[in-house]
């Protein structure tokens, strides 16, 4: 073999993507990630079929058709009970990943996954649209949980080292994952009259694949140390995923990790509201966490098809003007990786909220004059592709990130499950009521979004720091100033343990 497993070599290289490391990034992200993915897009291109099922269905019951608007409440409410659903997944994590461990709430929350791909595939032959509604929402209970989960578990694997690269592999594998449900949705594959319960059930391939597969991977070395008080088997977790057997020095530093947490005491969601030190951390991942999803982004994959209708696209045509916007998204978020150490998490956020600005104002423009400029469609299928890619550029991959650098250890869990939870109700929001604003302000429905997107550039611009190669006592200090509070941040005691400790920046 030849290869070199000593203290010299692990210094040198700084940890190493092992085989088993690779194979449980993707096992965990394709697992999980990708199925929100999917299930972000899936309902989108089989929608009028969907529809005419609830209809139809419907009409067999009581002899009557839906009208128009009790059908759009009900699509509305289908679309939006996946982010429901992911208010309350983001609501489990904390339970779950305590008793079950990372890596066994990843199994457990596959339940969520399967049993509602059942419904929904046996949903036409069981005559019962309230299957796919229930099922919905217990997909989105799933996502909200594997959206917490997966980046833990994949950060508590990690090398420091690695620790960044592979934070960001579940929102690539979520890129992916609507590419894939607006390739599979193409009226020729699956978006048909037969084909859609199929391509709603799909869901469950993923789920089957990891249920069979993780197992065979460790869990979190880190829980099973601190929490599990299991020393022999977080040391073999560690060997496995490191591939050398000296691993004394990281369990020793998981040990201090844990001593430090200890001494800065636990953080509830509640305290983190009141403690002033924290003000503008807080309110920075809830601006950030509520521009991503009040700036329209889920819009346009829930109703990226009527968008390109009413921008003029023909009918035939649509369903492949959205799988190229999707390609795009994945395109720009595999870019988004390469750059975002090397331009800085404050820059690609300026950038990218500042592009959607600018493309929902143009869009707007180009909807309200469609009708008497030849051209305008064209415009406004630009916009929508130059929106997808300001988003991936910084406003969807960044906010996750940055609660990571800006909040420490032990307050750390209370600021994801507010970002969570604001990420899941503002997705929650859109999705239920866009079609209504479409409905209401017809070409100027992006008029909102674009207040959104201008807002947080604002915030942005004159508030949010730039964490890019700074530690967390040259972040916390920054943020001192903003709090008008002297000293170091209650945290303190864990900072002092660790001095030169950037390992857990993402």
């Amino acid at each position: 073999m030849g290869e070199c497993h000593g203290p010299c070599c692990r210094e040198e290289t700084g940890g190493r993507l092992t085989l088993l490391l690779a194979l449980a990034t993707l096992i965990a992200s394709f697992g999980s990630s990708f199925q929100y993915g999917y299930n972000v897009a899936v309902v989108n291109s089989p929608s009028e079929f969907m529809k005419q099922f609830y209809n139809d269905t419907y009409g067999d019951r009581t002899g009557e058709l839906i009208d128009t608007f009790a059908l759009t409440l009900l699509w509305s409410v289908t679309v939006s009970m996946f982010p429901f659903g992911g208010f309350i997944g983001s609501l489990l994590v904390g339970p779950l990943v305590n008793n079950l461990g990372r890596k066994g709430t990843l199994l457990f929350n596959n339940i969520f996954s399967i049993v509602p791909a059942i419904f929904m595939g046996c949903s036409k032959i069981a005559k019962a649209f309230e299957l796919i509604i229930i099922s919905r929402f217990l997909v989105g209970i799933c996502a909200g949980v594997s959206s917490n989960v997966v980046p833990m578990y994949l950060g508590e694997l990690a090398p420091k080292n690695l620790r960044g690269a592979l934070g960001v592999v579940p929102q690539l594998f979520i890129t992916i994952g609507i590419l894939v449900a607006q390739l599979l949705g193409l009226r020729s594959i699956l978006a048909n009259e037969e084909g859609w319960p199929i391509l709603l059930a799909l869901t469950a391939v993923p789920a089957v694949l990891q249920v069979l597969l993780l197992p065979f991977f460790p869990e979190s070395p880190r829980y099973l140390l601190i929490q599990k008080k299991n020393e022999e088997a977080a040391r073999k977790a560690l060997r496995r995923v490191r591939g050398w057997d000296e691993v004394d020095e990281e369990v020793e530093e998981i040990r201090r990790e844990d001593e430090a947490e200890r001494a800065a005491g636990f953080i509830s969601v509640r305290k983190l509201f009141h403690l002033k030190s924290l003000r503008w951390q807080l309110i920075s991942i809830i601006t950030l966490m509520a521009g991503q999803q009040l700036s329209g982004v889920n819009a346009i994959y829930y109703y990226a098809d009527q968008i390109y209708l009413s921008a003029g696209v023909e009918a035939n045509d649509v369903q492949y003007v959205t799988a190229g916007t999707g390609a795009v998204n994945v395109f720009m978020t595999v870019c988004t990786v390469l750059v975002v150490e090397l331009w800085g998490r404050r820059r690609l956020l300026l950038l990218g909220f500042s592009t959607c600005f600018m493309a929902c104002a143009v869009l707007t423009v180009a909807l309200a004059l469609q009708d008497t400029v030849s051209w305008m469609p064209y415009v406004s299928i630009a916009c929508v592709i130059i929106y997808v890619i300001g988003h991936a550029v910084g406003p969807s991959p960044i906010p996750a990130l940055i609660i990571t650098e800006v909040f420490l250890q032990s307050s750390r869990p209370a600021a994801f499950m507010i970002g969570g939870s604001v990420h899941w109700l503002s997705n929650f929001t859109v999705g239920l009521i866009f079609p209504f604003i479409q409905v209401g302000l017809g070409a100027y429905s992006f008029i909102i979004f674009a207040i959104v997107c201008l807002l947080t550039t604002v915030y942005t611009f004159f508030i949010v720091p730039e964490t890019k190669n700074k530690t967390f006592i040259e972040i916390n200090q920054i943020f001192a100033n903003l709090n008008k509070v002297s000293g170091i941040h209650p945290e303190k005691e864990e900072l002092k343990t660790f001095p030169s400790d950037t390992s857990k920046q993402q």
